[in-house]
Protein backbone atom coordinates (compact mmCIF):
# COMPACT_ATOMS: atom_id res chain seq x y z
CA UNK A 1 0.00 0.00 0.00
CA UNK A 2 1.32 3.43 -0.95
CA UNK A 3 1.93 5.91 1.85
CA UNK A 4 2.40 9.60 1.07
CA UNK A 5 5.77 10.46 2.65
CA UNK A 6 5.62 13.40 5.01
CA UNK A 7 8.87 14.93 3.82
CA UNK A 8 8.28 14.24 0.14
CA UNK A 9 10.48 12.53 -2.43
CA UNK A 10 11.84 12.95 -5.94
CA UNK A 11 9.35 10.81 -7.83
CA UNK A 12 8.33 11.84 -11.35
CA UNK A 13 4.59 11.24 -11.29
CA UNK A 14 1.43 12.91 -12.47
CA UNK A 15 -0.69 13.21 -9.34
CA UNK A 16 -4.26 14.40 -8.97
CA UNK A 17 -5.18 15.96 -5.63
CA UNK A 18 -8.78 15.53 -4.49
CA UNK A 19 -9.37 17.35 -1.23
CA UNK A 20 -12.43 17.16 0.95
CA UNK A 21 -13.99 16.22 4.26
CA UNK A 22 -14.95 12.72 3.03
CA UNK A 23 -17.72 12.69 5.63
CA UNK A 24 -18.06 9.92 4.53
CA UNK A 25 -16.23 9.01 1.33
CA UNK A 26 -18.54 7.42 -1.24
CA UNK A 27 -18.69 5.95 -4.74
CA UNK A 28 -18.93 9.41 -6.28
CA UNK A 29 -15.45 10.21 -4.98
CA UNK A 30 -14.15 6.97 -6.45
CA UNK A 31 -15.77 7.79 -9.80
CA UNK A 32 -14.06 11.19 -9.82
CA UNK A 33 -10.71 9.58 -9.04
CA UNK A 34 -11.07 6.96 -11.77
CA UNK A 35 -12.17 9.57 -14.30
CA UNK A 36 -9.20 11.76 -13.44
CA UNK A 37 -6.78 8.86 -13.77
CA UNK A 38 -8.17 8.03 -17.18
CA UNK A 39 -8.87 11.44 -18.71
CA UNK A 40 -5.86 13.28 -17.31
CA UNK A 41 -3.36 10.47 -17.77
CA UNK A 42 -2.45 10.48 -14.08
CA UNK A 43 -0.30 7.99 -12.23
CA UNK A 44 -2.09 8.49 -8.92
CA UNK A 45 -4.91 10.35 -7.23
CA UNK A 46 -4.47 11.35 -3.61
CA UNK A 47 -7.60 11.69 -1.50
CA UNK A 48 -6.65 14.50 0.89
CA UNK A 49 -8.82 13.98 3.94
CA UNK A 50 -9.11 17.40 5.57
CA UNK A 51 -8.71 17.74 9.35
CA UNK A 52 -11.48 20.35 9.17
CA UNK A 53 -12.82 22.56 6.37
CA UNK A 54 -13.15 26.22 7.46
CA UNK A 55 -16.09 26.61 5.07
CA UNK A 56 -18.09 23.76 6.58
CA UNK A 57 -19.74 23.58 10.01
CA UNK A 58 -18.10 21.40 12.64
CA UNK A 59 -21.45 20.02 13.71
CA UNK A 60 -21.94 16.60 12.13
CA UNK A 61 -18.26 16.21 11.19
CA UNK A 62 -16.98 12.76 12.11
CA UNK A 63 -13.46 12.38 13.58
CA UNK A 64 -10.73 12.39 10.97
CA UNK A 65 -9.75 8.80 11.80
CA UNK A 66 -13.21 7.61 10.76
CA UNK A 67 -13.27 9.77 7.65
CA UNK A 68 -9.80 8.54 6.70
CA UNK A 69 -10.96 4.94 7.03
CA UNK A 70 -13.94 5.65 4.78
CA UNK A 71 -11.62 7.17 2.17
CA UNK A 72 -9.25 4.21 2.41
CA UNK A 73 -12.21 1.89 1.83
CA UNK A 74 -12.85 3.39 -1.64
CA UNK A 75 -9.14 3.63 -2.51
CA UNK A 76 -6.94 0.82 -3.76
CA UNK A 77 -3.80 1.97 -1.95
CA UNK A 78 -1.82 2.04 -5.17
CA UNK A 79 -3.30 4.38 -7.78
CA UNK A 80 -5.97 5.90 -5.54
CA UNK A 81 -4.43 6.71 -2.18
CA UNK A 82 -6.19 8.03 0.94
CA UNK A 83 -4.03 10.28 3.10
CA UNK A 84 -4.22 12.57 6.11
CA UNK A 85 -1.14 14.49 4.94
CA UNK A 86 -2.82 17.82 5.83
CA UNK A 87 -3.01 16.73 9.45
CA UNK A 88 0.57 15.47 9.36
CA UNK A 89 2.03 18.68 7.90
CA UNK A 90 -0.28 20.88 9.99
CA UNK A 91 -1.92 22.85 7.20
CA UNK A 92 -5.48 24.13 7.45
CA UNK A 93 -6.01 25.91 4.14
CA UNK A 94 -5.70 24.48 0.64
CA UNK A 95 -3.17 27.09 -0.50
CA UNK A 96 -0.81 26.14 2.33
CA UNK A 97 -1.23 22.42 1.64
CA UNK A 98 -0.53 22.80 -2.06
CA UNK A 99 2.50 25.01 -1.53
CA UNK A 100 3.95 22.46 0.88
CA UNK A 101 3.34 19.55 -1.48
CA UNK A 102 4.88 21.38 -4.44
CA UNK A 103 7.95 22.15 -2.35
CA UNK A 104 8.33 18.63 -0.95
CA UNK A 105 7.61 16.81 -4.23
CA UNK A 106 9.52 19.04 -6.67
CA UNK A 107 9.47 16.58 -9.59
CA UNK A 108 5.78 15.67 -9.39
CA UNK A 109 3.23 17.24 -11.72
CA UNK A 110 0.15 17.99 -9.66
CA UNK A 111 -3.40 18.70 -10.80
CA UNK A 112 -6.01 20.01 -8.36
CA UNK A 113 -9.31 18.17 -8.79
CA UNK A 114 -12.61 19.79 -7.88
CA UNK A 115 -16.29 19.56 -8.65
CA UNK A 116 -18.25 22.35 -10.29
CA UNK A 117 -19.54 23.25 -6.82
CA UNK A 118 -15.93 23.91 -5.82
CA UNK A 119 -15.36 26.15 -8.82
CA UNK A 120 -18.54 28.04 -7.97
CA UNK A 121 -17.36 28.62 -4.41
CA UNK A 122 -13.66 29.11 -5.20
CA UNK A 123 -13.69 32.92 -4.67
CA UNK A 124 -14.50 32.23 -1.00
CA UNK A 125 -11.33 30.19 -0.53
CA UNK A 126 -8.26 31.81 1.00
CA UNK A 127 -5.95 33.21 -1.71
CA UNK A 128 -7.83 31.36 -4.42
CA UNK A 129 -6.05 33.15 -7.26
CA UNK A 130 -2.76 31.86 -5.89
CA UNK A 131 -4.17 28.33 -5.94
CA UNK A 132 -4.99 28.75 -9.64
CA UNK A 133 -1.49 30.10 -10.29
CA UNK A 134 0.17 27.21 -8.46
CA UNK A 135 -1.05 24.18 -10.41
CA UNK A 136 -3.52 23.19 -13.16
CA UNK A 137 -7.11 22.53 -12.15
CA UNK A 138 -9.53 19.93 -13.52
CA UNK A 139 -13.21 20.64 -12.87
CA UNK A 140 -15.71 17.77 -12.81
CA UNK A 141 -19.46 18.32 -13.31
CA UNK A 142 -21.91 18.33 -10.43
CA UNK A 143 -25.69 18.37 -10.94
CA UNK A 144 -27.24 21.83 -10.50
CA UNK A 145 -23.86 23.58 -10.22
CA UNK A 146 -22.40 23.36 -13.72
CA UNK A 147 -24.02 26.33 -15.44
CA UNK A 148 -23.63 28.61 -12.43
CA UNK A 149 -19.99 27.63 -11.93
CA UNK A 150 -19.02 28.13 -15.57
CA UNK A 151 -20.72 31.53 -15.57
CA UNK A 152 -19.37 32.49 -12.16
CA UNK A 153 -16.69 34.78 -10.84
CA UNK A 154 -13.80 32.28 -10.78
CA UNK A 155 -14.47 30.96 -14.29
CA UNK A 156 -14.72 34.52 -15.60
CA UNK A 157 -11.51 35.61 -13.89
CA UNK A 158 -9.67 32.55 -15.23
CA UNK A 159 -11.30 32.51 -18.66
CA UNK A 160 -8.03 33.01 -20.54
CA UNK A 161 -6.51 30.03 -18.76
CA UNK A 162 -9.30 27.62 -19.71
CA UNK A 163 -8.22 24.75 -21.92
CA UNK A 164 -10.61 22.57 -23.96
CA UNK A 165 -11.53 19.17 -22.56
CA UNK A 166 -9.85 17.48 -25.51
CA UNK A 167 -6.51 18.66 -24.08
CA UNK A 168 -7.15 17.10 -20.68
CA UNK A 169 -4.51 14.44 -21.29
CA UNK A 170 -1.73 17.05 -21.19
CA UNK A 171 -3.22 19.31 -18.52
CA UNK A 172 -0.75 18.01 -15.90
CA UNK A 173 2.15 19.19 -18.06
CA UNK A 174 0.84 22.71 -18.54
CA UNK A 175 2.10 25.64 -16.54
CA UNK A 176 -0.49 27.23 -14.28
CA UNK A 177 -2.84 28.92 -14.55
CA UNK A 178 -4.59 26.32 -16.67
CA UNK A 179 -7.92 24.59 -16.12
CA UNK A 180 -10.41 22.39 -17.94
CA UNK A 181 -14.01 21.41 -17.41
CA UNK A 182 -14.41 17.69 -18.11
CA UNK A 183 -17.93 16.71 -19.21
CA UNK A 184 -18.83 13.26 -17.96
CA UNK A 185 -21.85 11.29 -16.75
CA UNK A 186 -22.90 12.85 -13.47
CA UNK A 187 -23.92 11.44 -10.12
CA UNK A 188 -26.04 13.18 -7.52
CA UNK A 189 -24.84 11.00 -4.64
CA UNK A 190 -23.75 13.09 -1.67
CA UNK A 191 -22.12 12.54 1.68
CA UNK A 192 -25.01 14.39 3.30
CA UNK A 193 -27.52 11.93 1.89
CA UNK A 194 -25.40 9.01 3.05
CA UNK A 195 -25.13 10.43 6.55
CA UNK A 196 -28.87 10.99 6.71
CA UNK A 197 -29.53 7.46 5.53
CA UNK A 198 -27.10 5.95 8.04
CA UNK A 199 -27.46 8.33 10.96
CA UNK A 200 -27.39 5.50 13.47
CA UNK A 201 -24.00 4.24 12.34
CA UNK A 202 -22.30 7.51 11.31
CA UNK A 203 -22.20 9.61 14.49
CA UNK A 204 -22.27 13.39 14.36
CA UNK A 205 -18.95 14.00 16.12
CA UNK A 206 -17.33 17.37 15.62
CA UNK A 207 -14.03 17.33 13.86
CA UNK A 208 -9.50 23.41 6.17
CA UNK A 209 -10.46 25.93 2.31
Amino acid sequence: MTVVPRWGDGRRLRIGLLGGSFNPAHSGHRQVAELALRRLGLDQVWLLVSPGNPLKPRAGMAPIERRLRSAAAIADGRRVVATDIERVIHTRYTIDTLRTLVRRFPRARFVWLMGADGLDGLPHWRRWREIAALMPIAVLPRPSYNHRALAGRAAHALSRARRPAREAGVLAERDAPAWSFLPTPQTDISATALRNAAHNTWPADAGSR
